[in-house]
């Protein structure tokens, strides 16, 4: 049977007539189905393979009541999408945010499940959370919801089904809610959440692992590449976990960060962050403050009010706030200002305009999209379970290079799928396809399609 892209076409059709109102999963299906065109070409039956996985295993949406502290009830909306469970259990977090819907869920589950097949491990995609905002909501109301929201969700997950973790707006503190909630129902103490405190079952180094992985798969990719990360000028967005740890990581092996950002804008240090400037913005942050916050402490910084950080100079740019954060201007602006290295701490944090200007520019241009750069914390989330299989906790060392050691394999694995495909240096290309490979021959071999 020989490819015609006349059936991609078809095919995309296909998919999105189903679900024509969930902008967010056709974006990443139509990312995903693109970059693959070489895979169909060498086996147009994978194209087949490619319609059935964008096909979510389990959809499960639920209604979540609370009380809020004035006694009110209150109603919010839960989901956790199984998406795939061809390698492994279903794997992915929680999130709890007012813009979570349906589309954002399959979108996550979808690039979760090529994610997770990248890391190596035997791990599935899911994702799963709620419409419920914790910011501004007391402790008790907090628990009462996430206890509301384990009640229904605990029947569909367990330690060999599927084993949520944390995301935007689920940390310890409610994943300990949620696994104390599980326990009472359930009546065991087994692994079937990630994320957990390091005294009743977590792992070393899980709240740093997407920061830190996504700092060591750029250090390994620079290297192959000749190149140093000691002294190149890295602007990251976002100011949670993700970019406070990957800054971490970076001031301890010699870049220069320039920028943090939030939803209300980014502070800028025209110098570079060091540690102190670094932990008074994290202290700022753990207190619920914004980053405009942070230029009455430090009048050496800059205050954009609403503007991201992709107009200033810099070699490095790191996303690492929310899904199309670097919008078609904005890779155009970074490419004029310099910068030849983008590597996603966000999901989907490039649109797919912005994906295509990336792609002029190589080989001079490095992109790594996030289902490689930020699995890092997904891969510490797999460790956790194996240690909660075997009942040991590992050191913070061997957490740690394990996590390296993973983080190297996935640039290596996208870089080698590239070069076959006949187009080395498209990383995105070959995170596409290494990851749905791996998942379609699964499928293949289990009977999904024949």
């Amino acid at each position: 049977m020989a490819f015609d892209m006349c059936d991609l076409e078809t095919t995309l059709k296909r998919i999105v007539a189903r679900d024509p109102d969930q902008p967010e999963f056709i974006q990443s299906v139509e990312e995903v189905i693109y970059s693959l065109e070489p895979v169909f070409r060498s086996n147009p039956g994978y194209l087949r393979v490619f319609e059935m996985m964008c096909e979510p295993e389990r959809v499960i949406q639920f209604r979540v009541p609370w009380q809020d502290d004035d006694g009110c009830m209150q109603c919010n909306r839960g989901f956790r999408v199984q998406f795939n469970q061809a390698i492994g259990p279903y794997k992915g977090g929680l999130r709890f945010h007012p813009s979570v819907t349906l589309s954002i869920m399959k979108f996550l589950g979808f690039e979760q499940t090529i994610k997770n097949a990248l890391t190596s491990l035997p791990m599935g995609g899911g994702k799963g959370g709620s419409d419920f905002d914790p910011k501004g909501r007391s402790d008790a109301e907090v628990l009462r919801f996430c206890q509301s929201f384990m009640t229904e969700l605990a029947r569909h997950i367990g330690p060999d089904t599927d084993v949520p973790a944390g995301d935007i707006g689920v940390g310890r503190r409610e994943i300990g809610y949620m696994f104390g909630q599980y326990k009472r129902i359930r009546n065991t103490h087994d692994g079937v959440l990630t994320g957990k405190g390091l005294n009743w079952g977590g792992s070393h180094i899980r709240p740093e692992a997407t920061g830190y992985g996504l700092v060591y798969v750029l250090e390994i990719a620079m290297k192959e590449n000749g190149k140093k990360l000691k002294g190149k000028k890295v602007t990251l967005s976002g100011s949670g976990n993700v970019a406070i740890f990957a800054a971490e990581k970076l001031l301890e092996l010699g870049a220069v960060i320039l920028t943090f950002s939030d939803s209300s804008g980014t502070i800028h240090e025209p110098d570079g962050f060091d540690l102190d400037k670094l932990n008074v913005l994290t202290e700022i942050k753990q207190n619920r403050g914004r980053c405009e916050d942070y230029q009455e402490l430090w009048p050496t910084s800059k205050y954009y009010r609403g503007e991201r950080p992709w107009n200033i100079k810099c070699d490095v740019a790191l996303p690492c706030a929310t899904q199309n954060e670097i919008s078609e201007e904005d890779a155009i602006a970074l490419i004029d200002n310099g910068c030849r290295w983008v590597f996603e701490g966000s999901n989907m944090g490039s649109t797919n305009e912005a994906i295509k200007i990336y792609q002029k520019e190589l080989p001079f241009f490095t992109y790594l999209p996030a289902k490689a750069a930020n699995a890092g914390g997904v891969a510490v989330s797999g460790l956790e379970m194996s240690q909660n299989s075997t009942r040991t906790t590992w050191p913070n060392g061997k957490v740690d290079s394990e996590l390296k050691a993973i983080m190297g394999r996935i640039y290596r694995i996208c870089r080698e799928e590239a070069k076959k495909m006949g187009k080395p240096g498209d990383l995105q290309l070959g995170a596409n396809a290494a990851g749905f490979k791996k998942v379609a021959d699964a499928m293949l071999d289990q009977g999904y399609i024949i």
